[in-house]
Order: C-alpha cells, then structure tokens, then sequence
C-alpha cells in the first residue's frame, strides 16, 4: 500500500511537471529583471521555462512574498527564463537544467523544487516554512 502511495505521487508530479510546460505564461520577464549580478549573501532563484501553468506562477509569487515578509531587502530573488539565451551562463553555472526553485549562499545550493511543486497550492504555508527553514540558518 505504501508502494502505491509514493507510484501515485510520483505520477501526481511528474503530471504536473508536464502541464506546466504545456500552457503559456501571461506574465514574461525582462531580460534585465530575470538575473541577479553577483552578489554576496543569499540569492533565491526560480527558473522557468516562458510557457509556464498555475501552479509554475504560483510556486515563484509565494516564493516572491515569503522573502519580502521574512526578509525584506536582505535576500535577493530573481525569477530566471530558461528560454532566454542570456540565462544559459547562470543557468550552467547553478547546474539547472529544467524548473528549479533554488537557493545559494556561496557554494552551498538548497533545491526547493519538488517541495515547492507539491504544496504550492494545497499548503502554500508549508512552503513558506520551508523557505524559512532554509534560508534562516544562512543569515
């Protein structure tokens, strides 16, 4: 039964990985505003693909609300299009090669990702603590 439980999750994700790429996203981003310059610190980054679903938008606006509430200014977020050709640096140098949502301090990476994608809409709070989670012992 357990078995089950985790085929059926994982057919639950990997659905939802699929839908994501298959529906267009209404709100694009500027080249200038998808990439965050060097800087030291924490950095969160979400990378996507233009064609993104609900659940795609929803995982960087929750992201994007709980650094402002947690942190204001003190974490740099950047939402980083994969289908633009000045990402492919940043992209190769985090290792990315599909939807991640991430987090780097220095060489240290947190990937949020699947996470993110499972309780973004039925517990969007349980991501918020996540990001917390992570994210608190690197300040």
């Amino acid at each position: 039964m357990k078995t089950m439980k985790w085929m059926l999750l994982a057919v639950l994700f990997t659905s939802q990985l699929q839908a994501c790429n298959a529906q267009s996203s209404e709100n694009k981003k500027a080249s200038g505003e998808s990439q965050i310059s060097e800087n030291k610190g924490v950095q969160v980054y979400y990378f996507h693909y233009t064609r993104r679903c609900a659940t795609c938008n929803a995982v960087e606006e929750v992201s994007k609300q709980s650094l402002k509430e947690y942190y204001g200014d003190k974490v740099a977020f950047a939402s980083v299009n994969l289908d633009d050709a000045t990402s492919e640096e940043l992209a190769k140098k985090l290792n990315v090669e599909g939807q991640t949502l991430l987090v780097v301090n220095g060489p240290e990476r947190f990937d949020l990702t699947n996470d993110a994608f499972m309780n973004v809409n039925s517990k969007p709070e349980k991501l918020k603590a996540l990001i917390k989670k992570t994210i608190d012992p690197l300040l």
